[in-house]
């Protein structure tokens, strides 16, 4: 029987860096859980790489199907953006899978795989380190979205709040404030004491 290896951290914590890393390594051999949305495009992605890019009806049609794991929405200043996970394309039976996701995506995840079948890893930074990065990301964007940037990091700081992280079954917590190959090599022996 496979694992799932979910990655959670607020945005600009460097959950996606560490999750690709590991992908392109191969050390692990997973499969790689690529999520939905209805948020637009950013530059630079792709469609089925960084996520399947989703209209609302779409998403309501999996829902519809019974073929959405975890969901959640965000109200931005654009509008309502969707996330979403769906099952049709996991298959653990022969396969470990790596992802990203939210806390309440990991109680999502626990509750339709079992917690026997979920390694969690928590993605922590230092609020200031968090921020420059967000910002550094979004300068890089053709039309920046300053105030999507506040709002979402805000959020993140209560979504991750102490209180929140305290309430789930966290595998393990890596600090990623400094050198990316020790975060790596810390994740790598989490991996390896759970698989």
């Amino acid at each position: 029987m496979g694992k799932i290896i979910l990655f959670m951290g607020p945005s600009s914590s460097g959950k996606n860096i560490i999750k690709n890393r590991l992908i392109k390594e191969n050390k692990f051999a997973f499969k790689e859980i690529i999520m939905s949305t209805t948020r637009p495009m950013r530059i630079g992605e792709v469609e089925g790489r960084e996520y399947y890019f989703k209209t609302e009806k779409e998403m309501l049609e999996l829902e519809e199907q019974g073929k959405i794991i975890e969901k959640r929405k965000y109200d931005t200043i654009y509008g309502p953006w969707y996330y979403f996970t769906t099952s049709y394309n996991i298959d653990l039976e022969n396969y470990n899978y790596i992802g990203d996701n939210t806390l309440e995506g990991l109680d999502q995840f626990v509750k339709f795989y079992g917690l026997e079948n979920i390694i969690s890893l928590l993605i922590k930074v230092d609020d200031g380190v968090r921020l420059q990065r967000a910002l550094d990301r979004e300068k890089r964007e053709e039309s920046p979205k300053y105030q999507e940037l506040c709002r979402r990091f805000l959020a993140d700081s209560r979504d991750f709040s102490e209180e929140n992280i305290s309430k789930r079954p966290i595998t393990s917590i890596i600090n990623n404030n400094g050198n990316l190959d020790n975060t790596m090599e810390e994740v790598e022996k989490v991996l390896k004491l759970n698989l």
